[in-house]
């Protein structure tokens, strides 16, 4: 049976030259980097280059960088600092963030009393900037502003430099989480004043539990792990020598293929929006999703005029892998809090289907998925 992955937003497939990097470092290079022996200090080497190679890619300090066990830990890093640490009484962030942010947002105003605002988002999901600038007028509360690159349900891209100076301007720290942008979209942290970016290697093709945080030098941050001095004492724990080689190598790999990748998936997303406009005359777009000037091109969230609770499990015994973008078609009771926050209930209640794409999804991917979806609905 053909099998095709349309889930990329979700994990992509490692790639070859990650598998063989890891392999090899497990073979070679197992020596624990806080040990002070040869094999410890070949391993702490293979650290320390890989975290400078990676802060090249953004125009960071090696020192700017620490590792994580991917992008929720770093998000909850950040938030737990910006609390425990750096004195924010206020977080501004939207209903439409990763539950990593959200969550963590809620646990921190139950358990420290700070104040939450929620900005607005339009009809399409996306974050009015006219009203972040209004609630950040508003106090003079020390305060941390916490909003997403990438939507991860719908594609929606943030313009990140402007929501980057209203912040500065409001003298606001800016925490981005960026694991759906990351490998996708150039990052110069010179030239963009975040504090504070989140990523997760296995978003571009790297392994699973392995990821940074981005702390911007002059900011302090103490570690939610206690138990060590690893990761300059921010995060206790011994390193992942492995994983962090593999992301290094897939970052790499990502970033020099950005251009080509951009292009043939952008084709690819525009071919598959007119395929489903014409097999499917009222067939909507979650979001921005559709616009591949306003969305990621990795993104298409798709809302069909039914409300058809196995469509999601039909495809997978098609053989095509994706998501929900409302979560109740995977077993969950809630539907999606994105599309909660930006459509009405009815429309809400319809049939969603995030299609996510990779450098490794081919048009025959979305022929076949078209035709599987023109027999599953029509049945």
């Amino acid at each position: 049976m053909k099998l095709v992955y349309l889930d990329n937003a979700a994990t992509t497939p490692m790639l070859l030259e990650v598998i063989e990097i890891m392999h090899e470092s497990m073979q070679n290079n197992f020596g624990n980097p806080s040990s002070t022996h040869q094999f410890g200090r070949r391993a702490k080497a293979a650290v320390e280059t890989a975290r400078k190679n990676i802060a090249k890619h953004f125009n960071v300090s090696s020192s700017e960088i620490v590792f994580t066990a991917g992008g929720t830990e770093a998000d909850n890093l950040v938030l737990y600092n910006a609390v425990q640490n750096l004195g924010v009484k206020r977080i501004i962030t939207s209903k439409v963030e990763h539950h990593a942010v959200l969550r963590t947002v809620a646990h921190l105003q139950e358990k420290y009393k700070i104040i939450v605002d929620y900005v607005r988002v339009n009809k399409n999901g996306a974050v009015i900037i006219e009203d972040l600038e209004a609630v950040l007028g508003k106090s003079d509360e020390k305060t941390l502003v916490s909003l997403m690159y990438v939507n991860n349900e719908i594609g929606n891209l943030l313009p990140i430099k402007e929501v980057a100076e209203v912040c500065k301007k409001h003298e606001a720290y800016f925490h981005s989480d960026t694991v759906q942008a990351i490998g996708h979209y150039e990052i110069d942290l010179q030239n963009t004043p975040v504090d504070f970016i989140a990523a997760s290697a296995h978003k571009f093709h790297g392994p699973k539990g392995v990821g940074f945080v981005y702390v911007k030098k002059g900011v302090s941050v103490k570690p939610m792990l206690y138990g060590g001095e690893q990761e300059k004492g921010v995060r206790s724990s011994t390193e992942n020598v492995h994983a962090i080689l593999g992301m290094e190598k897939a970052l790499e790999i990502a970033i020099d293929n950005m251009e080509g990748d951009r292009e043939r998936i952008n084709k690819l997303k525009l071919y598959f929006i007119n395929e489903l406009k014409y097999y499917f005359k009222d067939v909507e777009f979650n979001g921005e999703s559709d616009n591949v000037e306003k969305s990621s091109y990795t993104i298409l969230n798709v809302r069909f005029p039914v409300k058809d609770k196995m469509l999601l499990f039909n495809l997978d015994l098609a053989g095509i892998a994706v998501s929900g973008g409302s979560a109740c078609q995977s077993g969950a009771n809630k539907g999606s809090h994105v599309l909660s926050a930006f459509l009405n209930e009815e429309e809400a209640e319809k049939t969603s289907v995030r299609f996510s794409f990779s450098g490794l999804t081919t048009k025959n991917d979305i022929d076949f998925t078209i035709e599987s979806l023109k027999k599953i609905i029509k049945a």
